[in-house]
């Protein structure tokens, strides 16, 4: 277990490689700086190389050693998924996948496969990355898989008659869903680890309410009911200490959950997070992972 993790916890990371998605801004940033200042490589995970470049960049400001490699990565195109995979599988090695990029709340949308935004890229492009480098992981002792939540996925619900949301739309019930599909895709996947006996764990995280640009599409009153609480939020380097605790702890077991331990889980150092029991339920688990595996065509092996 853990108690009030901050970044000053991460130990040497040294001969070590973490694959972080979304790491050219907020906390896929952050996660990246602290990974890259403690020793290890980092492929950073970027839909674009001018993004990944500047990333880079400002991380070489504070440690001009860095050892990072960009990953070209769009969560909305299952092709472009493959390549990144295909190019992570071309490294010496990967101990650490962190799935960190999402998006939240955007207008109604479509991933070039054709799925709701926000399930396409939170979840499936997350469960089509992960399926396509576990062999990869498999090769590494304790090789780690992080998944990212939200204290949102409590109230969240697969809409499985209509879950490409053809036939309605509502963008705050839309994220739930996809947050708590991400949970019910750790949970899942630890039992499938475990059962296979594999050394590699899967873990998730939430940053409980930090100020980055994954706010931007929320409603303007939203954003100005927002501005006076700002202080109290965590920055994005704070949102970063529970992905940082999952991806490196190791005091945690597989199928952890951590997240901020204040105000209701919104702020603060790292600590085990609650989950919702929807998202422990393997019936609706198992039912998902099934449509992911068809949505997707990716196949988990776990041999």
């Amino acid at each position: 277990m853990i108690r009030n993790f901050t970044a000053e916890d991460v130990t040497d990371q040294s001969g070590r490689t973490f694959f972080v998605t979304g790491a050219n801004s907020g906390i896929g940033l952050e996660t990246a700086r602290v990974l890259a200042a403690k020793g290890a490589r980092v492929l950073l995970g970027c839909r674009t190389e001018a993004k990944a470049l500047s990333a880079m960049a400002d991380i070489r400001l504070e440690h001009p050693n860095a050892d990072l490699g960009f990953v070209p990565l769009d969560l909305a195109d299952l092709g472009s998924v493959r390549g990144a995979a295909a190019k992570v599988k071309a490294e010496e090695r990967i101990d650490v996948l962190v799935n960190n990029a999402g998006v939240m709340v955007p207008p109604l949308g479509r991933t070039k496969d054709g799925f709701e935004l926000q399930f396409g890229v939170n979840h499936l492009g997350t469960f089509a990355l992960t399926g396509l480098l576990l062999d990869q992981l498999f090769a590494r002792p304790y090789a780690r898989i992080v998944i990212t939540s939200s204290i949102a996925h409590r109230s969240g619900e697969i809409d499985f008659d209509d879950i490409d949301a053809q036939a309605d739309y509502n963008r705050l019930k839309r994220y739930r869903m996809s947050k708590l599909a991400n949970l019910l895709h750790m949970y899942e996947l630890d039992r499938r680890l475990r059962d296979a006996k594999a050394d590699a764990i899967a873990l998730a995280c939430h940053p409980g309410v930090a100020a980055t640009n994954l706010m931007r599409f929320l409603p303007g009153p939203a954003k100005l009911l927002m501005m006076p609480g700002r202080l109290l939020l965590n920055s994005a380097a704070e949102g970063a200490w529970p992905t940082l605790a999952a991806a490196t702890s190791p005091k945690l077991d597989g199928g952890a959950y951590v997240g901020p331990s204040k105000r209701g889980e919104t702020a603060g150092p790292a600590a085990i997070a609650k989950s919702a029991e929807r998202a422990r339920n393997s019936e609706i688990a198992e039912r998902l992972w099934a449509v992911s595996e068809e949505k997707t065509g990716v196949e988990y092996r776990f041999a």
